[in-house]
């Protein structure tokens, strides 16, 4: 299957740790505007790609450095310049992106939390999912809580990226876990825990 390669992410940008910080608020309403490639590049790079290649750490601490989230993307029609609507996983080895099912699905998604319609506006929407087995292989049932630290890293690094891409997000921890992996058509092993639609505030 071929593979979306983005662009290059950047590692220095115009607006301070701070100035995110004080300016991070959640959003739920979002302007019909198109997001640029370089945005969405930035954005699931801040979450969790690859800061250093020699050892492979990412932009979120890890336990044990075992890394267990995945990182899907819903893309409306008309959401990323250049990219078809449909769900999409990252590759965050090679910074790439692969089809995983066509069409835009964000009304589904959005049904799939408890009908929070308002996150079917946003252009785009992450979902974060973790293989748990991944953690709790090595830390057994502590790795689970391991994992919830690791999301909540995560999330926390797109919010920021956002506010500093002069964009919104917002945070969605409600909804059906199996119904959201059947809009997504993710693998079973990979288990919803975050919801973030992302685009330009209203």
């Amino acid at each position: 299957m071929k593979e979306i390669v983005l662009p290059k992410p950047q590692v220095k940008g115009k607006t301070s740790l701070e100035e995110a910080l004080f300016a991070r608020r959640t959003v739920r309403s979002f302007a019909p505007t198109t997001l640029t490639m370089d945005e969405l590049s930035q954005l699931l790079w801040a979450t969790y790609g690859i800061s250093d290649p020699r050892q492979g750490k990412r932009t979120a601490p890890s336990a044990g450095a075992l890394f267990p989230l995945e990182l899907y993307i819903a893309v409306g029609e008309g959401g990323v310049e250049g990219l078809h609507s449909g769900i999409y996983h990252y590759l965050h080895a090679r910074h790439a992106l692969e089809i995983v099912a066509k069409g835009d699905r964000r009304k589904e998604v959005a049904q799939a939390s408890l009908w929070q319609m308002w996150m079917a506006e946003a252009p785009l929407m992450v979902i974060i999912t973790a293989e748990y087995r991944r953690t709790t292989g090595k830390y057994r049932e502590r790795g689970i809580r391991y994992v919830h630290m690791e999301v909540g890293h995560a999330g926390e690094n797109l919010l920021l990226q956002s506010v500093a891409l002069e964009l919104g997000a917002g945070i969605v921890g409600a909804f059906y876990d199996d119904k959201v992996a059947a809009v997504l058509e993710i693998p079973p092993h990979h288990e919803p825990l975050l919801i973030i639609p992302v685009g330009h505030p209203r």
